[in-house]
């Protein structure tokens, strides 16, 4: 019995005449988890995954997928994972139910085709032409194809990209099921809230490295703190009056120093000393607001920009 990861990455690199795509990368996804590589447009996101589908070969590294290299046993793992593309394109003319059947030719096991239309809600369009559907109608087509063969590991990449919020909500709705049947997922994203929303674990990736990996919760706690805390007044702060236990805190200002904002791991005690400290200065609290770091955070305090910039 093979108790290994269903996937496995060590110092994984593709280069393109001299520039390297994707730069050393190392991962694992687990048995039942929803892995999310997350990262802004050109991180080296696709790429990755198309070289564990076993679609683009590598220039060095280590890959192992359900116990094999896709690169040169690409045969034995296309029984068992399912691959849903950033972009798939089927014929115009061709009917929902047409797709279907094509593809599931392509495995020994073709699956309960009526069951995946009802499942998908495309029932009513099974015999639609793939031109008449929808955005998301068309992303659920992309979905039923990829678990046509009932796989255990599924590759999704970008799935919810160009899609209204309603869409994505719903399309969110057909993962965290997937999820619930203990399959493995690699979803690629560039959408803050699908990954924290659906996640596991998520490693955070630009220019083709990997800059964080970890929980959502972990990663938040552990580049910024646990809470961030905001307080504005109605006239600018002397902040270089600030005491000594709040300093130690990291800070940010805006509104001409009438805004600070600090990441910190102990909002209570924070919030009673920052609120002696503004009564005594005799400035009036106007307002207070305490967020916990998002994913999207992180991203700038790494990177210095935001994530669809």
């Amino acid at each position: 019995m093979n108790d290994s990861p269903p996937v496995v990455v060590q110092d994984l690199r593709k280069s393109y005449n001299g520039f390297e795509a994707v730069r050393g990368v190392d991962l694992e996804i687990l048995e039942g988890e929803v892995f999310g590589l997350l990262g802004p447009n050109g991180a080296g996101k696709t790429t990755t995954i198309e070289i564990l589908e076993g679609l683009r070969p590598r220039t060095s590294g280590k890959v192992s997928v359900l116990g094999f290299d896709p690169a040169v046993q690409s045969k034995h793992i296309k029984e068992r994972i399912g691959v849903c593309l950033q972009a798939t394109n089927l014929p115009d003319k061709m009917r929902v139910h047409e797709a279907l059947d094509l593809f599931a030719a392509f495995y020994e096991r073709g699956g309960d085709r009526d069951n995946l239309l009802k499942r998908l809600q495309l029932w009513d369009k099974r015999d639609a032409f793939y031109k008449s559907l929808s955005g998301g109608q068309k992303q659920r087509v992309a979905l039923a194809l990829a678990l046509l063969n009932d796989p255990t590991l599924l590759f999704l990449d970008e799935p919810t990209t160009g899609l209204d919020p309603q869409i994505r909500h719903e399309i969110h709705g057909v993962i965290q099921d997937l999820k619930e049947e203990r399959r493995s997922i690699l979803i690629t994203t560039h959408y803050i809230e699908e990954a924290e929303r659906l996640c596991d674990r998520v490693a955070i990736i630009d220019a083709g490295k990997i800059i964080e990996l970890g929980t959502p919760r972990e990663i938040q706690q552990r580049v910024l703190g646990t809470t961030l805390v905001e307080v504005t007044t109605n006239e600018p702060m002397p902040l270089d009056e600030l005491p000594e236990p709040l300093r130690r805190e990291k800070q940010a200002v805006r509104d001409s120093g009438r805004t600070l904002s600090m990441q910190t791991e102990s909002a209570a005690a924070l919030i009673v000393e920052l609120v002696k400290w503004i009564d005594q200065r005799q400035l009036r609290l106007v307002d207070i607001h305490l967020k916990r770091p998002t994913l999207e955070d992180v991203f700038i305090e790494l990177t210095g920009r935001r994530l669809r910039e």
